[in-house]
């Protein structure tokens, strides 16, 4: 895979919001891949061929059977320095809590350039990619 590609795991289960973040992101040169659960988020982890270099993830994801909180832990058990942008309506109090290091949160609404402004800080504040964040064999 081209190590120039950067990309960018959504988790949304609005359709809008998700093709909003899609379009941002593309629009600004990540590739972008989606999941509408956090079922679907974790499956996407951990494929052997993942290579994503930041996650993207509403925090409360229908039917709740997962949250964003949870989908975050599970992606640094995966890549460790992975950079997390946590989007919401309702539950930014919880973030100082349950939030991972090296996250951002993005309260809802927002505007599209403050999506790519919140990946790129973190992309460029993160350590360059590792081996851990490679494709796997």
């Amino acid at each position: 895979m081209d190590e120039t590609v950067v990309i960018v795991l959504v988790v949304e289960d609005d359709a809008a919001m998700q093709a909003l973040a899609e379009d941002a992101l593309s629009e600004a040169g990540f590739k972008v891949e989606a999941a509408s659960s956090g079922e679907q988020a974790i499956q996407l982890l951990d494929a052997p061929d993942a290579a994503y270099r930041a996650l993207i993830t509403d925090v409360n994801l229908a039917p709740k059977k997962l949250t964003g909180w949870d989908v975050a832990r599970h992606a640094r058990e995966v890549f460790s320095s992975i950079p997390v942008i946590y989007v919401t309506g309702h539950s930014a109090e919880e973030w100082t809590a349950r939030g991972v290091p090296n996250s951002v949160l993005l309260a809802k609404p927002f505007v599209p350039a403050q999506l790519i402004t919140a990946v790129s800080q973190l992309l460029n504040a993160s350590i360059p990619a590792t081996e851990e964040q490679a494709p796997r064999p």
